[in-house]
């Protein structure tokens, strides 16, 4: 059902940006709310379910006009290489954040998880006020990354004195109650940075939910404004199904990325004694590292 309702979310948006649009908005938000969770072979499947589901539809391609240009901008800030697998993947986050509060960005070390929300949320600060594709305007993002495994369950959300029972409250309740009483219109992001496991994800399901609370062991509820939990994890191995339901889900692959980014990337940032040796460097990298089908041994 939580699928269903962001479906339904999702094509409330598009038909207020577009009051003239056909059913092509109902398979646009099936796409905007399902692709990003796939794998690349996992899209050919689901792209012929939806040929079969609207035969005759053909989907236009979306123009994301100043968010696109905006990311493009922040990557080459950053020293980045604009790989449209990449730009996509930003914009599959922006759309994700527009119909769930509550995200996870997964996938392996070297798929750029992190690099993909700082990239978007640079972006949307950089294009405050101006109008966005999902109607409204676009505000500025904070991000606040914590790592929930670091810290004790007391220190995240707080904890009563064993000895004075005197409530001391946690990192996570601090920050949320700063951003519920904040009057401004940034956004405010919640990144965790960790492993995603019952011990300390399952006091997040209020929060997940549609009612948005944060309930205390103080017995204090407090209310989420504008603020979007993020999860950055490397897979959903020991996850529970009530906490996967409840989150949308932004998957990335190496495999969109590949080497070449990364070592044209750093390449431009070797000490200017080494400049006259990139092209030796690249060829190296060229023959070393880069997979060129399979190799074949011959012994003789």
């Amino acid at each position: 059902m939580r699928a269903v309702k962001t479906v339904i979310s999702a094509a409330g948006n598009l038909k207020r940006e577009n009051p003239d649009m056909n059913e092509l908005i109902c398979l646009r938000a099936i796409r905007d709310v399902n692709v990003p969770k796939f794998l690349q072979d996992d899209l050919k499947l689901f792209n012929g379910i939806v040929s079969d589901l609207f035969p005759k539809i053909r989907e236009e391609p979306i123009d994301y006009g100043t968010l696109e240009e905006s990311i493009r901008n922040v990557c080459a800030i950053k020293c980045l290489k604009d790989v449209d697998g990449f730009i996509t993947k930003c914009i599959q986050l922006y759309e994700t954040t527009v119909v769930r509060h509550g995200l996870m960005l997964v996938g392996p070390s070297g798929s750029g998880k992190t690099k993909c929300y700082e990239v978007l949320g640079a972006a949307m600060t950089a294009l405050k006020g101006q109008p966005s594709v999902s109607g409204g305007v676009y505000e500025s993002v904070q991000t606040y990354v914590l790592n929930p495994k670091s810290i004790t369950m007391g220190q995240l959300y707080g904890e009563f004195d064993q000895l004075t029972h005197e409530w001391t409250d946690g990192i996570l309740s601090c920050l949320i109650r700063d951003g519920a009483v904040s009057m401004d219109q940034e956004k405010k992001w919640y990144m965790f940075d960790g492993p995603v496991d019952a011990v300390w994800i399952e006091n997040m399901n209020t929060v997940l939910d549609d009612n948005k609370k944060l309930c205390l062991s103080s017995g204090e509820i407090i209310k989420l404004s504008d603020m979007t939990m993020m999860f950055e994890v490397q897979d959903l191995a020991v996850a529970s199904p009530a906490t996967v339901s409840r989150c949308g889900m932004v998957y990335l692959e190496p495999s969109i990325l590949g080497l070449t980014p990364f070592t044209e990337c750093w390449l431009r940032t070797i000490p200017d004694m080494f400049q006259p040796y990139t092209d030796q460097l690249n060829s190296l990298f060229t023959r070393f590292l880069q997979v060129i089908g399979p190799v074949v041994f011959f012994y003789f």
